[in-house]
């Protein structure tokens, strides 16, 4: 049975998945879904309440992990709204916003798989 820190990691990557498993089967696109869905909100209001718990561990490379998914994906749909308010960033935009989706899935697969064999992941260049 996973306790404390880890099974925390296990819940928000579950928590990102079901974020963006709606986008993939319903209406939503990936990323929407993955920024604005209630799971992934969840993912990271835990995400910053136990941070703290894993400073200085492999665990912490997680954290930071799923923090800079999230607000990357947040940041590329700005980006993709605001090149879709005009007539001629449209197909950009919806590029912008399959591509992000795609970045999203990797991301949470690539991090719930290195969890599962107790790996780190990269730090970011």
């Amino acid at each position: 049975m996973l306790a404390g820190p880890r099974a925390w990691a296990h819940v928000m990557y579950g928590l990102h998945a079901l974020s963006a498993l709606s986008g993939i089967l319903t209406s939503a696109t990936v990323v929407g879904a993955f920024v604005f869905g209630w799971p992934s909100i969840i993912a990271i209001i835990i995400n910053v309440a136990t941070k703290d718990q894993v400073r200085g561990t492999w665990l912490a490379t997680h954290w930071r992990w799923q923090w800079r998914s999230f607000w990357f994906a947040a940041l590329w749909l700005m980006i993709a709204g605001l090149l879709f308010i005009t007539l001629i960033g449209i197909p950009t935009a919806l590029l912008a916003i399959i591509g992000t989706g795609v970045w999203v899935l990797y991301r949470v697969i690539r991090g719930w798989l290195a969890l599962l064999d107790r790996r780190a992941m990269p730090l970011p260049l």
